[in-house]
């Protein structure tokens, strides 16, 4: 019997080559085999099972994840998978574990500020996982202000060790996910104290459990930091608190890549610029972006096919009622979220390819274009990650009252995925990175000093302060030429307003006080600026397949013109464009929903996801959702009895009126 499927009639309608929709998502035919085959591996695997997650106690959620992970780490040995096979068969496992740190942030600490003696000496331990890492930085007290940080290690000349300890309550280490039940090990960030001087944070690498029955060394506090938001999600993970009470390493433990302490207690910096940290910096933000256009193309496909499963309204003559995607407050909500998934894909690859090039100027001591590459990666970090978690819940609340049930698998992916918002920088913060970036960029303009790279655009900051806006008919707003100019012009104008403002104060510290939010908006401008400019870049590339670049020219212009209608006050305010040309775009907006009605589920088939992937009833590949709604209210715990427990004792007396009445 030929399985249902009641999306194919939807499937029908696509006027692409979904195939190599498919190739243009993952990057190229070699990185969709691989994550084609990884995704199809895990699903098959009964150990990766997820569908009961949110049912499970935290004891036995954190028990299955431990289990995952080995049987993953298993896997991995038995197929001889390669490192690109590896990484994808962890990110299809899609359960937050103590494995995401050790490889994600514990490892690259080490091969980015280790010695090549310390790196012989711990990464091959590290990688056979025969020690388990984390990164401990975040403190109770002190998480995006770094240099605030309270643990301190203190140099014994006497013994040649480093004393490390928490002075005070707030400089417990808080949060590193390993930490709470399973490293042994941290790379640990402490202010460096020795030869009567504080020479501010440096890492160190510390044993905080015996490697013989994992209970934690002398002088360490070491435990979970309790259940965090959302049932399942990030609750998989055992996020620590740590304590040190005058813990004692040897001193070849301090990571002395960039700097070191010799035998006397002498502070020397090493040859080695200091810039090449911001490498790993850049790597792990890289990653944090590609990561973004992963979750949102989650929440997108759920959204999207359940909104053409779901009817209501608009019959006429007893016929059927209206597809809920076919309403066009729906479209307007949802495409752009659509298009954004595929804006965060081309971005987060040109991303890559920009580590790749700035790793490669650092190691040659070209450090030209560093802040630059710094401020992209602090801007983009914030604008994907808090669009994405407005996105998830936008997706959640375009499902209806359904998208509430855990089923759907939207309140897990939004608890799971908001932490984004948060770690590796608060959002707001890296974007007062961007804005410093900006502001220092445009007093260099007077010097002659032209910026390079994706602030290039201000070197023609006098023409972006008076040119106009040449759109006369909607249609107009479809050239790439147009749209850019128009975000140029918004981004120069609101950074060179900012300038301006910073200019009246007595210091600029005080301006940025004041002004905060005022930069914040200029960021946000930059970076968006950023992301359609690289959409436009790819639409250039050699695109295959039948029709494909039409169909991501639409999702280009959708996704620009939506942000446009969002931020409509800001390009008139400036002067970018009339209030006239902001309704021919919202005009052009609403004709290309039209177009991308027939292709949406086409759209979000070419993610590739696999329905365990997914795990979402609504979102299932054959639309059968009603039926998988009915099977899953079964699985509920509360129905493995018919008469529910505490019958006997809280309902029946109340039936039967067994309560006396009395005065208070």
């Amino acid at each position: 019997m030929e399985p249902l499927d009641y999306h194919a009639e939807e499937r029908s309608k696509a006027s692409f080559d979904v195939e190599e929709m498919k190739i243009v998502w993952a990057g190229s035919r070699h990185a969709f085999e691989i994550s084609d085959r990884a995704a199809r591996l895990v699903a098959s695997d009964p150990v990766f099972r997820k569908d009961n997650r949110t049912m499970l106690s935290r004891k036995e959620l954190f028990k299955d994840t431990l289990r995952k992970t080995a049987h993953a780490v298993k896997r991995t040995i038995e197929l001889n998978l390669s490192e690109e096979e590896t990484h994808t068969l962890w990110f299809y496992v899609d359960q937050p574990a103590y494995a995401n740190l050790h490889w994600g942030m514990f490892i690259p600490a080490i091969e980015g500020q280790g010695t090549e003696k310390q790196k012989q000496k711990w990464l091959p331990m590290a990688h056979n996982m025969q020690i388990i890492g984390c990164y401990a930085q975040t403190e109770l007290g002190h998480g995006s202000n770094v240099q605030g940080l309270e643990t301190t290690a203190t140099f014994d000349p006497q013994t040649d060790e480093f004393v490390i300890h928490s002075p005070t309550l707030t400089s417990s280490k808080w949060w590193p996910g390993g930490l709470g039940k399973v490293s042994t090990h941290a790379v640990v960030y402490a202010r460096l104290r020795t030869d009567g001087q504080d020479y501010g944070v440096h890492g160190f690498i510390v044993q905080l459990r015996s490697l013989d029955d994992h209970s934690p060394l002398p002088g360490i506090t070491v435990g979970d930091i309790g259940m965090k938001f959302g049932s399942g999600a990030y609750n998989s993970m055992d996020n620590g608190l740590l304590r040190f009470d005058h813990v004692r390493i040897p001193r070849n433990q301090m990571l002395m890549r960039l700097s070191q302490v010799t035998r006397e207690g002498k502070y020397v910096q090493s040859d080695v610029p200091r810039q090449l940290v911001y490498g790993t910096m850049v790597y792990v933000r890289q990653i944090i972006v590609s990561e973004a256009s992963c979750a949102l193309s989650r929440a997108v496909c759920i959204a999207t096919r359940y909104s053409a499963v779901r009817r209501q309204f608009g019959s006429e003559n007893g016929g059927p009622e209206t597809q809920v995607i076919n309403y066009k407050t729906q479209q307007s909500r949802l495409f752009p979220l659509l298009a954004s998934a595929y804006a965060f894909r081309f971005v987060g690859e040109w991303m890559k390819w920009l580590y790749t090039d700035v790793s490669k100027r650092l190691q040659a001591n070209d450090f030209s274009t560093l802040p630059e590459v710094h401020a992209c990666a602090a801007g983009l970090k914030s604008i994907t990650t808090s669009a994405t978690a407005d996105a998830i819940e936008e997706c959640r609340k375009l499902c209806g009252g359904h998208g509430y049930l855990s089923c759907s698998g939207l309140p897990e992916l939004f608890a799971v995925y908001i932490p984004n918002c948060t770690y590796e920088g608060d959002n707001i913060v890296m974007l007062l990175q961007v804005a410093r970036f900006l502001m220092k960029t445009i007093s260099r303009l007077v010097s002659g000093k032209m910026p390079i790279g994706t602030a290039a655009y201000l070197g023609r900051v006098e023409h972006l302060m008076q040119c106009h806006c040449e759109v006369q008919r909607a249609e107009d707003w479809l050239k790439h030429s147009i749209i850019l100019e128009a975000f140029e012009a918004r981004s120069a104008r609101m950074s060179v307003a900012c300038a301006e403002s910073l200019s009246r104060f007595s210091t600029p510290e005080e301006g940025f006080g004041e002004i905060s939010a005022d930069l914040v908006e200029a960021a946000v401008a930059h970076c968006q600026l950023i992301i359609v400019s690289k959409f436009i870049e790819k639409l250039q590339q050699d695109i295959p397949g039948k029709g494909v670049k039409t169909q991501l020219e639409n999702l280009c212009n959708v996704y620009a013109l939506s942000l446009l209608h969002k931020h409509l006050g800001d390009f008139v305010s400036t002067g970018c464009i009339t209030p006239k040309q902001g309704a021919l775009a919202n005009e052009q907006l609403r004709s290309l929903y039209s177009q991308v009605r027939p292709n949406a589920i086409a759209l979000v088939d070419a993610f590739n996801h696999t329905d365990h992937y997914l795990g979402s009833v609504l979102g299932c590949y054959d639309g059968n959702v009603y039926q998988k709604l009915y099977e899953e209210a079964w699985k509920s715990p509360l129905n493995d009895t018919v008469v529910p427990d505490g019958y006997d004792e809280y309902i029946r007396p109340l039936l039967k009126q067994h309560f006396r009445t009395a005065r208070l």
